[in-house]
């Protein structure tokens, strides 16, 4: 079950680490995240080294749907209520400027890019659609509520976000990545005083970037309760309509759309990892909707999900200062990505942002999801069953869609043989 970018991209290779090394900035993890870091610092001409245990992309950048936009579902409406106006502006720029990054980059990469409005709509709640329209124009934003849209079903409203963009995230990736300073099939082992020990050699860095989609330093930072992970499935049709535009439904679970290369991409039905979820839902909904479509490929993508969905960019935790995560990208990884590699360029140079306090992962905690993150992990640890993760020891559910078992607690994965699919577990050989 690969994602249609995987079949349509080759990357290119970096050898392993073999030796001992020195760098003044160590990068581990080589998703989307870990790799605008490193071209960011090539850029900036900051000494620098990015270790990946497997293959660049291999994680989950490989299963986006690939929206570079700033409409993250409706967010600023509840920004606004929840930080303030200035808040909510800043976190509303620091996505327009990561899509901007994007434009410039994307001129001179062989990516598919396309322009094309973004829609955030609700079915049943035509309030919230105007609420979060009302919200934009007081930030500034051009942003229009619309009654009408080109999809099968009737709307209550929608909220119209211009000049978004879409794109190929391997084909940009690989080519963001040639030239970089990466270590590939090199894995951090642990962290140690002033050192990293990976499968390849001990890195000695005077700065760490952990760009892992979950941190796995449990330590520091609090991230085992910061964070949870969803599951979400996407189907990729072959012989359904245009759709001309991007569109998600403001329901937890609703629906996803974009086209590419004359594919329609559908996803939804997101779940919990280790909640039950399957492709049935969508399918059964094509089969409705675009009864003379074919499934031209199928896969399922996981997500960081953070406690007021907005991302943890910036030091680690206040006791580790050099140490620095970008995390919780909350299902809009593409521009937190760009976004976070921005901010996190400036921070090991020694610049502080304007953005900094917005995503400092040290912000307050006090969020009804807490208390469901809490509470799963109590269920988890006291469920007498075998098989456990390893990252913290919660009792692993079976995932019969995707035959693999999955962590409720955390969301870590595994393969029916006991490899290690998801993190933030580190190492597989002990779930089974």
């Amino acid at each position: 079950m690969d994602s249609i970018w995987t079949k349509t991209a080759e990357l290119p290779k970096f050898p392993p680490l073999d030796r001992s090394l020195h760098t003044d900035v160590l990068i581990i993890g080589g998703g989307m995240a870990g790799v605008l870091c490193a071209h960011q610092l090539e850029r900036a001409g900051v000494d620098y080294a990015l270790v990946e245990a497997e293959r660049i992309g291999s994680g989950i950048t490989k299963n986006t749907t690939a929206k570079i936009t700033a409409q993250h579902g409706l967010i600023y409406d509840k920004l606004i209520q929840k930080f303030g106006l200035e808040t909510a502006k800043l976190y509303l720029q620091a996505n327009l400027e990561a899509l901007e990054q994007f434009r410039t980059l994307c001129r001179e990469i062989d990516c598919d890019f396309e322009e094309q409005d973004s829609f955030v709509y609700s079915r049943n709640h035509r309030h919230r659609i105007e609420g979060e329209a009302a919200a934009l124009n007081r930030l500034g934003f051009p942003a229009s509520f619309e009654t009408q849209l080109p999809l099968p079903f009737p709307i209550a409203g929608a909220v119209r976000f211009p000049r978004q963009a879409q794109f190929h995230p391997l084909k940009f990736l690989g080519a963001a990545a040639q030239g970089l300073r990466i270590f590939e099939h090199t894995k951090a082992l642990e962290f140690l005083p002033g050192k990293v020990l990976t499968t390849g050699g001990t890195v000695f860095p005077k700065k760490i970037i952990v760009a892992t989609h979950f941190p796995i330093l449990n330590n520091h930072g609090g991230y085992f309760i910061k964070l949870y992970q969803q599951r979400a499935y996407v189907l990729a049709l072959e012989g359904a309509p245009d759709v001309k535009g991007m569109y998600l439904d403001e329901q937890a679970g609703g629906l996803s759309l974009r086209n590419h290369q004359g594919l329609l991409l559908l996803g939804g039905n997101s779940h919990r990892t280790g909640k039950p979820g399957s492709w049935e839902a969508l399918e059964a909904f094509a089969q409705q909707n675009f009864p003379q479509a074919r499934i031209a490929a199928k896969w399922a993508t996981q997500d960081c999900m953070s406690l007021d969905s907005m991302p943890y960019i910036g030091q680690y935790a206040k006791s580790t200062p050099n140490l620095y995560v970008a995390t919780g990208f909350s299902k809009w990884g593409m521009t937190s990505s760009m976004a976070a590699a921005a901010l996190l360029t400036g921070l090991v140079s020694g610049k502080e942002s304007r953005y900094s306090y917005v995503f400092q992962p040290s912000r307050g905690m006090l969020c009804p999801q807490l208390a469901v993150n809490g509470w799963e992990a109590v269920v988890g640890l006291l469920t007498p069953t075998i098989p456990r993760c390893p990252h913290m020891g919660c009792a692993l559910k079976y995932n019969a869609a995707e035959h693999s078992w999955d962590c409720p607690c955390h969301g870590s994965r595994f393969g029916e043989d006991g490899a290690l699919i998801d993190n933030p577990a580190t190492d597989g050989k002990k779930c089974i």
